[in-house]
């Protein structure tokens, strides 16, 4: 593993591209009925695991992690968990939106949970990608168009700065009862979110089949 080397995580979760553009080095794990998207678009899994309720068999894998029904961690967080002790910093997560309600809500708490562990997670799906920066910076580059929506994850986001969007923000206490981050705009210039103390989850267009190597990130103000 390098640092670069990118952790893909399938979920169950239905993934509209027949074709994704997976980087390399990378690594791959299937949580459970994700294994089907992998075996029919002929991507080879590193790491297979989960409870199996939604592939409805205990798949043969060699490297399997088979877990009871009744846990605490969705099989999207069981992965993550794998991901992070092996060393992974970067998780791209596909199969986790727009299917039940709840899991997509537990998923982009998974992108919390990463930021809190010094990591960056992507959640990807139905023309969305979205992540969690935690006393941090996200910066996006000029070609970026459509609607950015940013959002405090937990209580009040301190001193969020907001540069280069439609509607910007200097300093303000964001909290997580007032959506006043929804439905912003990118402008066509480079843009920047920042938060000082606290977490964010900002979610904006994204294209399945292309990488988030556009986005840069930093833990630095």
């Amino acid at each position: 593993m390098t640092d670069q080397t990118l952790c893909y995580i399938f979920g169950a979760g239905t993934i509209t591209p027949d074709s994704l553009c997976l980087a390399q080095p990378r690594y791959v794990i299937a949580a459970d009925a994700g294994l089907a998207y992998l075996q029919a678009h002929e991507i080879p899994a590193d790491l297979v695991l989960g409870d199996f309720d939604s592939l409805g068999e205990i798949p043969e894998h060699p490297r399997l992690l088979l877990y009871p029904s009744q846990k605490n961690d969705t099989d999207m967080l069981l992965a993550v968990r794998e991901g992070l002790s092996r060393g992974y910093q970067t998780f791209l997560l596909y199969g986790g939106m727009g299917g039940r309600l709840d899991h997509t809500i537990a998923n982009l708490q998974t992108l919390s949970f990463l930021a809190e562990r010094g990591a960056a997670g992507y959640l990807i799906g139905n023309g969305t990608a979205a992540t969690a920066v935690k006393n941090g910076t996200l910066r996006f580059p000029h070609h970026c168009t459509g609607i950015i929506s940013v959002f405090s994850f937990d209580g009040t986001a301190h001193d969020v700065t907001l540069r280069g969007l439609k509607y910007e923000l200097s300093d303000y206490e964001m909290t997580s009862s007032f959506p006043i981050g929804v439905s912003n705009e990118f402008t066509g210039a480079p843009c920047s979110i920042s938060v000082s103390d606290g977490t964010l989850l900002v979610l904006w267009p994204h294209d399945e089949t292309r990488p988030v190597d556009y986005i840069l990130r930093s833990t630095s103000l």
